[in-house]
C-alpha cells in the first residue's frame, strides 16, 4: 500500500526516528509527543485496523508486545508504569490508516483517558 503513511516508514521511504525493528514489526517516535516517552509501534505489513487481526497475526502481536515490554524497560517506565494504547476507528481517533500501538509513559496518566 504506498500511499501509506506507515507502510512507507516501514520500507525506509520516508525518514522516522526509527528506535527499533524486529522482523515484522518496527518502532519509531510519534512526530506528536503526548508523553515524555512515545513510541509508535506498527507492523511492517499493511494491516488497516485492529478489525484485520486474525489467528494467523498471533506472531505479530507476540512481537509488538514483546517489543512494547524491550522498550519500556530501555526507557526506564517499566517499572514505574506505562500505557500501551490502539486506537481503532476514527472514532476512537485513528488519523493513520494502519493499524499502531502508543506505548505512553514518563508522567503520570489520568483516568479515563478519553
Amino acid at each position: 500500500m504506498s500511499a501509506c503513511l506507515f507502510c512507507r516508514i516501514a520500507a525506509h521511504e520516508v525518514p522516522a526516528q526509527i528506535i527499533a525493528e524486529m522482523p515484522d514489526v518496527l518502532a519509531f517516535k510519534d512526530v506528536n509527543p503526548q508523553a515524555p516517552t512515545h513510541v509508535l509501534i506498527i507492523p511492517k505489513r499493511h494491516l488497516g485496523g485492529m478489525p484485520d487481526l486474525t489467528d494467523e497475526h498471533a506472531g505479530l502481536l507476540a512481537q509488538v508486545m514483546r517489543l512494547a515490554n524491550q522498550l519500556a524497560q530501555a526507557a526506564g517506565i517499566a517499572t514505574s508504569g506505562f500505557r500501551l494504547v490502539v486506537n481503532s476507528g476514527p472514532d476512537a481517533g485513528q488519523s493513520v490508516a494502519h493499524v499502531h500501538w502508543h506505548l505512553l509513559g514518563g508522567r503520570r496518566m489520568a483516568w479515563p483517558p478519553g
